[in-house]
């Protein structure tokens, strides 16, 4: 991001209002605000009730089509997943890189990051890079190491493992101490080869689901130390966090606080993802800003404040809605969280003031008026 006063000042006038259409594109470009989306945003939902949300006869499937949704959303950058480029044995196929590469640069999108899928293949039901299998767990890091080349090769800055099958569903299940341990080990072999090819490595913390149980990793906060291990053992900070702002809805966390908790230890924010869940509630993504705006705005002020330069991405599943339109709802609906927290961010000294008061009352005072009326 980059806020200038000359850039805040436009906040009262060119940015006056609601930002909506051509001025949110305005707003990100002044702001240099990078803002993607997954492209499992863009349609083809499914779930465990209904295997399709899709009764278009005219709709589109395939990435290729997802890749031209995005665009149609007036989204600059597309987050990809390994498995989009795999044929149905697994193996990496150069007709789909092409496919996907040509619609890149058909719409102009950028590739931002490369999800590692593990977790959608069944001979890892019992965990990826900790099954309890020496075999399958060396087969795993194996797809993982695979994953980072073709993130090379497509030109993304960033690996993302999110472990979804890492984890338990039952008491003594596991061992908590192996598996841990499995999982450090393989993220110091991800991250070493990231680091070779000059890549960030990532992962992303979740409370549970699809693991019932938990999910190695439950928290950002345990996150951020896997990846401050992982940093120590190479001796360099290669490996960092993706942070979900429905997944710290799940867990009950503050999203800001968390932000501030890796700014201290020193441990970088690779991506963002974007999306609407209830408190102590379940993944929903939906569509961002449409639940508290209070909390969303405040997690915005922590990306300002605490420096962080990278993508936000939809992290979105809106099975009932229409993709194209939902993901501009969410990118329009951010833009107007941000500029808030720019308003805010614009007049830190009396809220940094009335913090160190310690009366919430006295912090309100100094919000209320842009959160309700900004």
């Amino acid at each position: 991001m980059r806020v200038t006063s000359e850039g805040l000042v436009k906040l009262d006038n060119e940015f006056q209002g609601y930002l909506e259409g051509e001025a949110v594109t305005r707003f990100f470009q002044e702001f240099d605000i990078q803002f993607s989306a997954g492209h499992w945003c863009a349609g083809e939902f499914s779930d465990r009730f209904c295997k399709s949300y899709t009764d278009d006869p005219h709709f589109e499937p395939g990435i290729a089509a997802d890749i031209r949704r995005v665009k149609e959303a007036g989204i600059a950058g597309i987050e990809l997943s390994d498995t989009l480029l795999r044929d149905e044995k697994m193996r990496v196929s150069d007709a789909l890189i092409q496919t996907v590469q040509q619609a890149l640069d058909t719409h102009r999108i950028i590739p931002t990051n490369m999800n590692t899928n593990v977790w959608t293949h069944a001979q890892w039901k019992w965990g990826g890079i900790t099954h309890p299998d020496p075999g399958r767990r060396a087969a795993a890091l194996e797809y993982c190491l695979e994953v980072v080349d073709l993130a090379k090769r497509m030109n993304c800055p960033t690996v993302q493992l999110w472990p979804g099958s890492d984890g338990w569903d039952y008491h003594f299940e596991v061992h908590y101490g192996k598996q841990l341990n499995w999982f450090i080990e393989g993220c110091i072999s991800i991250a070493h080869k990231c680091h070779s090819l000059g890549l960030r490595f990532g992962t992303e913390a979740k409370q549970k689901e699809p693991r019932e149980g938990n999910m190695i990793l439950n928290t950002t906060a345990k996150a951020a130390w896997v990846a401050h291990t992982v940093n120590q053992a190479l001796g360099e900070t290669v490996m960092g966090v993706v942070i979900d702002y429905g997944h710290e809805q799940m867990v009950g966390n503050q999203p800001a606080d968390s932000l501030y908790l890796l700014k201290r230890i020193g441990v970088p924010i690779n991506n963002f993802h974007i999306n609407a869940a209830k408190y102590n509630s379940n993944d929903e993504d939906r569509i961002t800003g449409t639940d508290d705006i209070w909390r969303l705005t405040e997690f915005c002020y922590a990306a300002i404040e605490t420096g962080y330069n990278g993508w936000f991405g939809e992290d979105q599943f809106t099975y009932r809605t229409d993709p194209v339109r939902s993901m501009a709802l969410s990118r329009e609906m951010f833009a107007n969280a941000m500029k808030k927290a720019l308003q805010i961010y614009r007049i830190k000294d009396q809220l940094e003031a009335a913090q160190a008061t310690g009366d919430a009352a006295n912090t309100i005072d100094v919000v209320k008026k842009i959160l309700y009326n900004g």
